[in-house]
């Protein structure tokens, strides 16, 4: 492995070390190609690297890992294949897959970290700020000049933290069975842009946020907000204008045949859904840009008195698949198409035996056919000991009392495996 990420402990998609992942997605602009690197286990997982240079603040790296399953037997969890230099923004990068997860809480993910060169003994190398993420190369809608699997936050790297990344980028379960992994290999792309690179220029330009940055502080300042929401017993301040431009749904509430309704009280109460789940609904219609859920320092100081770090980890990854879920269903609600499309994304890369029967009742609750699919494929390739698990579970028997059809899907999709 390389260098050590801040240890701050937020949920920032630029995740420190042993920290839950967040996944955003931001606007950007076109990306300067910086090259490819090969893992090749034949070399013993030595990297080749050319088109190093991309020439511009910001460029793209593709890791492409050739026999991704020798790559997990060769590289235990905690030992990673290095890429070789690439340039961006003038400052030399190298990216660190790790095939078993980076630690033993994160062993059954992928993680991927991205590296700033520096020369031993530096002291007096400057801090870089820049912001990155990764991807499948094959998720074209992640590609797109609008939207990025990525992180609205700046991260700095310096000689103390020269290292930032996610420990838990994909599923390995979930990597295997989908389309990304094609002939035992996959391709991973890894955006770089350098920010702050010349303060005097900067100083003198001014910076140039984009419209989700205004947006976003125009929620957070509420200057000119005429409506105000009560969620869980919080209360939210926006702009009508800018909810009915953003949903369909907003728009019949606000300016629409529901408009009375929701008019004549000064406060618009919602119910069955948790603030925090609002918040992140707002925040998203407002910037595009999913924000990292929000730990509650109650839950978080009453499970570290009780939990070991394991199961401490667990269960902040079983909060964060509910609140995802509880989004999921917000976004339905409110007919916000793309943020179903992330939340449906991410749900269907972190099935697990012990959630696929929720996430399938979910996905047929809300008519989402990708998710749905996901879940009876992570069902039908299961070993018959995690079978009779999945079956035995009370969840199982829900989806056979309210969703008959769905179990006589699955069995029809068993029967044509047989038949194969």
């Amino acid at each position: 492995g390389g260098g050590a990420n801040s240890a701050s402990g937020d949920w920032s998609a630029a995740t420190p070390r042993g920290t839950l992942p967040d996944f955003r997605w931001t606007r950007r602009s076109l990306m300067s190609f910086a090259g490819v690197s090969v893992v090749d286990s034949a070399k013993h997982c030595t990297c080749d690297t050319s088109a190093v240079y991309a020439g511009a603040d910001s460029g793209y790296h593709l890791l492409m890992v050739r026999d991704y399953s020798r790559t997990k037997v060769q590289l235990p969890t905690g030992e990673s294949a290095t890429t070789g230099l690439f340039t961006v923004g003038e400052y030399d990068w190298y990216i660190e897959y790790y095939p078993n997860g980076e630690n033993p809480n994160c062993r059954d993910f992928v993680s991927l970290y991205v590296t700033r060169h520096t020369l031993y003994d530096c002291e007096g190398e400057e801090d870089v700020e820049a912001k990155f993420s990764f991807s499948l190369v094959d998720q074209l809608e992640k590609h797109k000049p609008v939207y990025i699997h990525g992180t609205n936050k700046t991260c700095t790297f310096s000689s103390s933290a020269p290292s930032w990344g996610s420990d838990r980028f994909v599923r390995r379960d979930a990597l295997e069975r989908s389309a990304h992994l094609k002939g035992d290999c996959l391709t991973i792309r890894c955006d770089i842009m350098v920010v702050c690179k010349d303060h005097k220029i900067e100083d003198a330009a001014g910076t140039v946020p984009d419209i989700n940055q205004h947006f976003g502080h125009l929620l957070q300042n509420k200057v000119g907000a005429d409506v105000t929401f009560e969620v869980g017993g919080e209360t939210f301040a926006a702009h009508r204008c800018v909810l009915a431009a953003r949903s369909k749904v907003f728009m019949a509430q606000l300016f629409g045949p529901m408009k009375e309704g929701a008019t004549t009280s000064s406060v618009i109460q919602i119910k069955d859904m948790e603030a925090k789940v609002f918040r992140a609904l707002l925040s998203f219609i407002y910037t595009d840009s999913l924000p990292a859920m929000e730990k509650d320092s109650m839950e978080e100081d009453e499970m570290s008195e009780v939990m070991d770090e394991g199961r401490e980890e667990a269960a902040e990854f079983e909060m964060w698949l509910q609140w995802l879920e509880d989004l999921f269903v917000a976004a339905d609600r409110y007919d916000l198409q793309l943020l179903k499309l992330i939340c449906e994304k991410q749900l269907s890369e972190h099935i697990s035996v012990s959630s696929v029967t929720s996430t399938l009742a979910l996905a047929e609750k809300h008519h989402c056919c990708g998710l749905k699919e996901a879940c009876l494929k992570f069902i039908q390739v299961q070993s018959p000991s995690c079978l009779q698990t999945v079956m035995a579970t009370s969840g199982w028997d829900h989806i056979a009392v309210t969703y008959p059809w769905v179990v006589k899907e699955f069995i029809a999709k068993l029967a044509s495996n047989q038949r194969k």
